[in-house]
């Protein structure tokens, strides 16, 4: 079943995410994940939002998913982003 991966950021340091974004799409290419949605400017339809960024990943699988965000190689890159942008991830199951 399809799962996908929800962040929301909020950007703290803007120089130590964009090296995050540049090594990204070298890491996510060896899964078989699909990015779905990136965007910086998305709409609030309800409620309170102060964050940045919304991105949206899909993965066939929970374990893929996980395979992915637990890669050493991403856990490396990752620094950057913790470093760059408060986040909050979501795994959401799809339907």
């Amino acid at each position: 079943m399809t799962v996908y991966v929800l962040a929301q950021l909020k950007f703290t340091d803007r120089p130590a995410y964009e090296r995050y974004r540049a090594r990204f799409s070298e890491v996510f290419r060896k899964f078989e994940g699909k990015v779905l949605a990136a965007d910086e400017s998305p709409q609030v339809l309800e409620g309170a939002w102060d964050g940045d960024k919304v991105v949206l990943l899909a993965f066939p699988d929970e374990a893929a998913a996980r395979a992915f965000v637990f890669d050493p190689e991403y856990q490396e890159i990752s620094k950057d982003r913790q470093a760059g942008a408060d986040t909050v991830s979501l795994l959401v199951s799809g339907l």
